[in-house]
């Protein structure tokens, strides 16, 4: 009698099971992820990007770059690296072809990288052509280099990149990520909306890590590791699909802090949505992989007060099951409900589920429209390109991250092999930031 009593208590303050269960899976959204709301606050209200004082001491670097079939773009990195404003003697640049078909160890040495060239088959990727290289530094040049920079052959760096980046590792970092734009912004709608997630990665994550104290998280390309973590850890053991973020992972489990850089580059971004569905495939993929092997760890570190093992957990815990959960329970609830004639649900039950099933699409679409707007305004002067691709672009965004919850489900059943991403972008550094928005009409 009682738990009629409540039901039919609960069920007059409208509180029927499909509300019920709705109201908690958004709570549990806004909980998990509160943080990340206080992170852009932190970077909407900071001036600029953290920034560093002017280092004293220089420091020598190594470059390496993971080569497969780049003959089209390498060149123009490795002179974007001989164009630095730093000391040429205290940068060597290394390109490791591997297993390449064509003139690509050519087009570097002729650029002036030192060139070692790789020709394993079994084991591809550019986590293991990281390995090999620094083991082969380690061995040739011990205790040399005090910090390895790892780039894509097709990226472009800005001339104060190295400057900036040891400007940051003077503070005492072991580990540095910087900041990801894009040189074909407006090649398609596909390209723009991944550049204004790194975009978005760069200044509303990364920048108010660094800046509230704890750790960020390298992402692909542009990133730094001190030479001593990298004989500490004796070369690199990192061979999942993301191995940058497992990486990271493994730094947030040991208390190893990642710091921002300011320091600017420019990566190639899939033009084609079939060129992104894979590299996006890779990557949930791979953030299965790291979640389950890192779990665990995880845990131990939020129980000995690390934060940034709760923000890696959050960042690779598969977050888009939740939408999707709750899409197919109402869309079954609805269904099994109208099928039933009122005997399973009401029609203001049914109601509420059409009503959620719109509110979730409806929130989904514009919180990553007020990611791109935002994103777009505090960074547009780093955007290179027309008016009318970063104008669209705010409206498409939000139909490109749809497409992650297909790919989420895809990646839990699919075996996933790491493929390379062919890169045909073969522009300078002067030709991507001489387009900008005013330069054309929307």
């Amino acid at each position: 009698m009682q738990f009629n009593f409540s039901f039919l208590t609960f069920n007059s303050l409208g509180l029927t099971p499909i509300v019920i269960f709705n109201t908690i899976v958004g709570l549990l959204y806004f909980f998990a992820f509160f943080y990340q709301t206080v992170y852009f606050f932190k970077a909407l209200f900071h001036k600029g990007l953290v920034s560093y004082p002017v280092a004293e001491r220089k420091r020598r670097f190594a470059f390496v770059i993971a080569a497969h079939n780049e003959e089209a773009v390498i060149g123009n990195l490795v002179r974007s690296i001989k164009a630095q404003n730093y000391p040429a003697e205290l940068i060597d640049i290394y390109v490791v072809a591997d297993a390449c078909t064509d003139d690509t160890a050519g087009e570097a040495e002729r650029a002036g990288a030192i060139v070692w060239e790789r020709n394993d088959l079994a084991r591809k990727g550019k986590s293991w052509v990281l390995d090999y290289a620094f083991d082969r530094i380690a061995t040739e040049l011990p205790g040399y280099y005090d910090d390895f920079i790892i780039f894509d052959a097709d990226n472009l760096l800005s001339p104060d990149y190295v400057s900036i980046m040891n400007d940051a590792f003077e503070q005492g970092f072991l580990a540095l990520t910087s900041y990801r734009n894009s040189k074909n912004f407006d090649s398609s709608w596909v390209s723009a909306a991944n550049a204004i997630w790194f975009l978005r990665e760069a200044r509303y994550l990364n920048s108010p890590r660094t800046l509230m104290g704890t750790s960020c998280a390298i992402s692909g390309s542009g990133w730094g590791v001190d030479g001593r973590l990298v004989e500490a850890m004796h070369g690199w053991d990192f061979h999942t699909l993301t191995e940058d973020i497992q990486f990271s992972t493994f730094c947030a489990t040991n208390g190893i802090r990642i710091g921002f850089a300011p320091a600017e580059f420019f990566d190639e971004q899939p033009i084609t949505m079939r060129e992104s569905w894979v590299q996006r495939l890779r990557w949930t993929k791979g953030f299965y992989q790291i979640f389950f092997s890192y779990v665990g760890d995880l845990f131990n570190g939020m129980g000995k007060g690390r934060f940034s093992s709760y923000d890696m957990f959050m960042t690779i815990a598969p977050g888009m099951f939740i939408t999707l959960a709750s899409v197919l329970i109402n869309a079954v609830y609805l269904v099994l409900g109208w099928l039933s004639h009122g005997y399973l649900a009401t029609p203001n039950e049914l109601r509420a589920c059409v009503g959620s099933l719109f509110m979730v699409f409806a929130m989904m679409y514009a919180t990553f429209f007020i990611v791109a707007l935002t994103t777009t305004i505090s960074e547009y002067s780093h955007i290179h390109a027309k008016r009318s691709a970063i104008i669209k672009n705010l409206f498409t965004f939000p139909i490109f991250m749809y497409t992650y919850i297909p790919i989420t489900v895809q990646a839990l059943f699919q075996k996933v092999e790491w493929v390379p991403t062919k890169h045909t972008v073969a522009t300078t550094l002067d030709d991507v930031v001489g387009t900008q928005p005013e330069d054309a009409s929307a």
